[in-house]
């Protein structure tokens, strides 16, 4: 069940119903709205009628919540989208503009992110994903450059004036690599990493949190609970392929999951299409197709020469393909009314200028 408080509801009276609650033995999470307050009743009541605190002052209703995952569901007090805000006033979710995210599978070296980093701020896009630490099915594999790999993210972030967004594997590392990014990536095989998703409820950096390959919409948006029980309302849910008969693709693309989480679920959605096929010819169809069904934003893969990649080539865009890809999903957005938040890069445009004035003369 959850309380849910009316708007202009005092602090005291906030206050009373959380510390009747705790006097009763029953746990309670306060979770604070942009003008209103709900409180929910996390495990057993032991008993006590709850519903009969509606009278109490402050409490607008007292409802029953029949999904297991109370914090994200929609139905439990909180009808509006959340919209996750950066530091620059760039939002994520709700009515904003859909979000581009887009860089190589793992970072490799500078000049790899540099010449990546510029290729996508011609495009407008403002967010760059790249792996420091790679979860790799093989321990053969390339495993990423750690740290030294964030400290390269940050340094190209900085010079194109990007969003970093990047992976974590570790609760020990979620302090330091918080430090680095601007979201956090939660990859599909930690989806029901507990004690990680637990750590992640400590920070206040946006989280965004992919679906296993094999989890149902109900366990992935549980896996949430655990990120949003602990404090952390920042969640972004990210469609990444699930696994079923179809061996055409690396995985099969749920594209029919944003909608269901549309329905169920106030959090944002964003779609990796490239992960979800596993192929880069069928990247851009399926990017195109998130956007139309009304995806937050989209996640690909972009490397300067993806034969040569050290993880996950195949998917990865070819800096001539993602340009296509751009400027087709532009249109798509444009007629579902759905926007992409492009902002080129002053440097860039200006350079631009430059050599279309040269060109002129």
């Amino acid at each position: 069940m959850i309380i849910v408080m009316q708007r202009g509801a005092t602090e005291p009276q906030i206050q009373h119903i959380t510390k009747h609650l705790s006097s009763r033995g029953i746990r309670a999470e306060r979770l604070d709205g942009h003008d209103q307050t709900v409180i929910g009743i996390v495990g057993a009541s032991g008993g006590y009628d709850i519903s009969a605190m509606s009278a109490m002052p402050g409490v607008q209703d007292v409802v029953r919540v029949s999904s297991p995952y109370r914090l994200s569901a929609r139905s439990s007090g909180h009808s509006e989208d959340t919209v996750i805000t950066l530091s620059d006033g760039t939002r994520i979710g709700g009515d904003a503009p859909s979000i581009v995210i887009a860089g190589p599978c793992a970072v490799e070296s500078e000049d790899q992110l540099r010449r990546t980093a510029e290729c996508i701020r011609k495009a407008g896009v403002r967010f760059m994903r790249g792996g420091a630490f790679k979860p790799r099915t093989s321990p053969y594999s390339f495993q990423g450059l750690g740290f030294d790999g964030l400290e390269l993210l940050k340094k190209v972030s900085e010079e194109f004036d990007l969003f970093i967004v990047s992976e974590v594997m570790e609760p020990a590392h979620v302090p330091a690599i918080a430090e680095f990014t601007d979201i956090v990536q939660i990859g599909s095989r930690n989806m029901q990493n507990y004690p990680l998703l637990r750590q992640l409820g400590n920070i206040r950096k946006p989280v965004m949190l992919k679906r296993g390959p094999a989890a149902t919409i109900e366990e992935w948006l549980m896996a949430a609970e655990y990120i949003l029980s602990g404090g952390n309302e920042k969640v972004i849910l990210c469609e990444r392929g699930i696994r079923t008969f179809e061996s055409s693709l690396r995985f099969t693309p749920d594209i029919s999951a944003v909608p269901v989480i549309k329905q169920l679920s106030h959090l944002p959605i964003i779609v990796d299409p490239s992960h979800a096929t596993g192929r880069r010819d069928f990247v851009s169809s399926m990017a195109r197709a998130a956007i139309a069904a009304g995806a937050d934003g989209i996640m690909v893969e972009v490397h300067p020469d993806p034969d040569r990649a050290l993880s996950d080539g195949a998917q990865s865009l070819t800096f001539e393909l993602f340009e296509e890809m751009m400027s087709e999903l532009v249109r798509v957005a444009d007629a579902v009314n759905r926007p992409l938040l492009v902002e080129p890069h002053k440097r860039i445009v200006d350079s631009i200028e430059r050599i279309m004035d040269k060109a002129r003369q």
